[in-house]
C-alpha cells in the first residue's frame, strides 16, 4: 500500500498539493491547526481562506505573467483555479472571487475525495521520516516555526504584510462615487463597471495626505526588524514617500471618467473591487493599512462617498515569515537537509495567492512521483512555474533574497527572430513558449 502524503497547512498551497497528490491517486492527511488555534488573520476553519485580496490579479495569459500562471495552473487540472473560475466575480481583466463561496468549494471537494483526510490538529515540530509538505504559510505558528528555524541553522526570515478594509455596499454614496474599470476594460457591462470610484479634488487629496500620516499607526514590538514586502506596502508608508506616491499608484486617476461631472477630471480617485457575489462587500483597492481602528474609520471616511461608510473589516497588519529558499531548499523544494521534507506556499519566498498555489501544485505532483516510486522534475524555465520555482530554489540572490511575484524577469529572454522586439511583441512570445513547453511537461508525466 501506498505510504499517504502528510501536508502541513490547508491554505493556497497546502490544498492545491493535497488535490494533485489525490489524483494522482496517492493518500493524504492534510494537517490543519484551524479552527482550534486561530491567527490573526483568519476568520474560519475552510481550506483556501482568503484573508488580504480576494483578486487573483490579471487573467490576461496573452501579455502577462500571472494570466500565464493561471493558464498552467488550469492545464494542469488545479482545484484552485477551478474553484476560482467557479465563484469568478466581475474585475475587469482580473480574476477576482468571492471569497467565502471560494474557500467554502475548495474545502468541500477536499472533504469529498476519498483518497484526503482533513485532520485538525496543531503540528508542532518538524517530523523525523515519511514524505511530507510543509505549507503553513506566511503565519507559520510559532512552534513550528521555531522548529524549522532550529533545523535549517537560522531565523527564518521575515516581512510584515498588511490588509486592506472592506467596506458594506449599502453605505457608499453613489449620489458622488460611480461604477467603472479603469479605460472600460471588459468585455460586457457588468465587468466594464466592475469597480465603484471615489473623486478626490486635490484639496480634498491633501487633506487626506495629511491625516493619514498624522493618524495614529500600530507599530513594531521591540526586537521586530522586519520589513514590508513591496508588493504589498502599508498606504501610509507610500505617502511616506512623497505625497503624490499615492496618486501615482492606487489612487491614479487615469482611464476613469465621473460620471457625475465628465467635465471635471478628478485629481485622485479611489477605487474599490466587488468582495462577494450578491455585491454586498467591497474592498478597497491597494489600501493596506498598519493605522489603528479608530483612525482608519476617520481617515477612510474623508473619502469623498465613504462618508458614511460601515465597514465589514478593518484594515491590520500581521508578520510573514518565509525560508531563505535559495540556500536551504533543492530544485524539488526538499529541504537539502532532511528531504523527506518539501515546503510549499509562501513560506518559500513567493507571493500572491497564485504564486503560493502553484508551488502547492508542483510540490503535491513531486509528493505524488515519490510515494509512486518515480521523480519528477520541475516545468521548464521558460514557463511560468518553472520561473518561480527556478528563482527561489538557486535562481535568486541568497543574500538579498526577498519575497517575489511571479514576473517575466524570472523568464529566460525570447530571442528576437528579425529586428528588435517590442515590449507589444514580447510578451505574446514568452507566453506561446511557455503553453508549449507547459504542454510538454504535462505530456511527458
Amino acid at each position: 500500500m501506498t505510504q499517504p502524503i502528510h501536508i502541513v497547512g490547508a491554505g493556497m498551497a497546502g490544498s492545491e498539493a493535497a488535490w494533485q497528490a489525490a489524483r494522482a491517486g496517492v493518500p493524504v492527511i492534510l494537517h490543519e491547526m484551524r479552527p482550534q488555534v486561530g491567527t490573526f488573520a483568519h476568520r474560519t476553519g475552510d481550506c483556501a481562506e482568503m484573508v488580504c485580496s480576494n483578486s487573483f490579479r490579471s487573467d490576461d495569459d496573452v501579455n502577462n505573467a500571472v494570466g500565464q500562471l493561471h493558464w498552467e495552473m488550469r492545464a494542469a487540472g488545479g482545484l484552485i483555479m477551478t474553484a476560482a473560475d467557479r465563484h469568478k466575480l466581475p474585475a475587469g481583466g482580473a480574476l477576482a472571487v468571492d471569497r467565502d463561496a471560494f474557500s467554502a468549494d475548495v474545502t468541500a471537494a477536499l472533504r469529498a475525495h476519498p483518497l484526503v483526510t482533513i485532520a485538525e490538529g496543531e503540528i508542532t515540530a518538524l517530523p523525523e521520516d515519511g514524505n511530507w509538505i510543509i505549507a503553513t504559510g506566511p503565519l507559520t505558528s510559532a512552534a513550528l516555526g521555531q522548529a524549522i528555524a532550529a533545523e535549517t541553522g537560522a531565523d527564518a526570515l521575515a516581512f510584515f504584510d498588511a490588509i486592506a478594509p472592506i467596506v458594506h455596499a449599502d453605505t457608499i454614496d453613489m449620489g458622488v462615487a460611480w461604477r467603472q474599470s479603469r479605460y472600460d476594460k471588459g468585455e460586457t457591462e457588468e465587468e466594464r463597471t466592475a469597480y465603484i470610484n471615489c473623486p478626490m479634488t486635490r484639496a480634498e487629496y491633501d487633506a487626506f495626505i495629511d491625516a493619514l500620516l498624522a493618524a495614529e499607526k500600530t507599530e513594531f514590538r521591540e526586537g521586530e526588524t522586519a520589513g514590508y514586502f513591496d508588493g504589498c506596502l502599508p498606504i501610509e508608508v507610500m505617502a511616506e514617500r512623497g505625497r503624490d506616491t499615492l496618486r501615482h499608484g492606487p489612487m491614479k486617476p487615469v482611464g476613469l471618467t465621473n460620471a457625475h461631472k465628465p467635465g471635471e477630471k478628478p485629481y485622485a480617485v479611489v477605487q474599490l473591487r466587488r468582495d462577494n457575489a450578491l455585491g454586498t462587500l467591497y474592498n478597497i483597492v491597494g489600501f493596506q493599512t498598519k493605522m489603528k481602528y479608530g483612525a482608519q474609520t476617520q481617515v477612510f471616511r474623508m473619502i469623498p462617498g465613504l462618508q458614511d461608510a460601515s465597514f465589514a473589516r478593518l484594515g491590520g497588519i500581521h508578520r510573514n515569515t518565509f525560508l531563505n529558499s535559495p540556500t536551504l531548499l533543492d530544485d524539488r523544494m526538499r529541504l537539502r537537509a532532511r528531504p523527506h521534507l518539501r515546503f510549499a506556499g509562501q513560506v518559500t519566498g513567493v507571493e500572491g495567492y497564485v504564486e503560493s498555489a502553484a508551488m502547492g501544485l508542483l510540490a503535491g505532483r513531486m509528493a505524488a512521483a515519490q510515494a509512486l516510486g518515480r521523480d519528477l522534475a520541475p516545468p521548464p524555465g521558460t514557463t511560468a512555474m518553472g520561473a518561480l520555482v527556478h528563482h527561489i530554489t538557486g535562481g535568486a540572490e541568497a543574500k538579498t533574497f526577498q519575497p517575489m511575484n511571479v514576473n517575466f524577469g524570472l523568464f529566460p529572454p525570447v530571442e528576437a527572430k528579425s529586428g528588435r522586439r517590442g515590449r507589444k511583441d514580447r510578451y505574446p512570445a514568452y507566453t506561446d513558449r511557455a503553453k508549449q513547453d507547459f504542454s510538454a511537461w504535462l505530456s511527458a508525466q
